[in-house]
C-alpha cells in the first residue's frame, strides 16, 4: 500500500484491515477494522478527513475525496464498488454504491440504500434510507426490502470482509 503523509496529516490503519498493495491513502484518512480499501483505489484526504467504518469497501479503482474542512464518512458495512467516485459527505450504514457511479459534493446515501451502477448522484441530494436509486441525475425509484437489491445491501460488506480476510493473508508479490 501506499501511504503519505500531508501537511502533517497522515492515515491511519487498523491492523486488522486489508489495504492492497497498489491502494493509495494520502493524509487523514482513518481505516478501521475489518474495512478494506481494494487494488488501485485512491483516498485521498489532503483537505478533508475520510473515515472508511469498520466492515465497510472501498473497491478496486475507486476514489473517494472530499471538499475542504469535510469529515466523509463512509458507514460501517458499506460498499463504494469497482470504479465509482466518491465525492460526497456520507454513506449510511450497509449502503451500496454500485459500479461507476458518482457521488458529488455534499451528496448523502442513506442507511441500506443501494446506487445502482453508473448512476450520478448529483451535489447536495440526500438519498433517503433503504431505497434503490439509479439514473443521471440519480433518483429514488422504489423501496428495496423485499427485493434482490436488498440482498445485495444485506450480503456484500460480509462477502467483501471474507474476501479481504484471504487476500490479506494470502496475497505475495510475484517476480516478473
Amino acid at each position: 500500500m501506499f501511504l503519505y503523509e500531508f501537511e502533517g496529516r497522515r492515515p491511519q490503519v487498523h491492523p486488522e484491515a486489508f489495504v492492497a498493495p497498489t491502494a493509495t491513502l494520502i493524509g487523514d484518512v482513518r481505516v478501521e477494522k475489518g474495512a478494506s480499501v481494494w487494488y488501485g483505489a485512491v483516498l485521498r484526504a489532503d483537505i478533508c478527513t475520510i473515515i472508511v467504518r469498520e466492515g465497510s469497501n472501498i473497491q478496486d479503482n475507486s476514489v473517494v475525496h472530499g471538499g475542504p474542512d469535510v469529515v466523509v464518512d463512509i458507514g460501517p458495512n458499506a460498499t463504494v464498488a469497482h470504479a465509482c467516485v466518491f465525492h460526497g459527505d456520507a454513506m449510511g450504514e450497509k449502503a451500496l454504491l454500485g459500479n461507476g457511479s458518482t457521488v458529488l459534493d455534499h451528496a448523502t446515501i442513506g442507511a441500506g440504500s443501494l446506487v445502482a451502477a453508473g448512476a450520478v448522484v448529483t451535489p447536495g441530494t440526500a438519498i433517503p434510507e433503504g431505497v434503490l436509486a439509479a439514473g443521471a441525475p440519480a433518483q429514488t425509484k422504489r423501496p428495496i426490502e423485499g427485493t434482490s437489491a436488498h440482498v445485495w445491501v444485506e450480503t456484500n460488506a460480509v462477502y467483501y470482509a471474507e474476501l479481504a480476510e484471504r487476500h490479506r493473508k494470502g496475497v505475495t508479490a510475484v517476480e516478473g
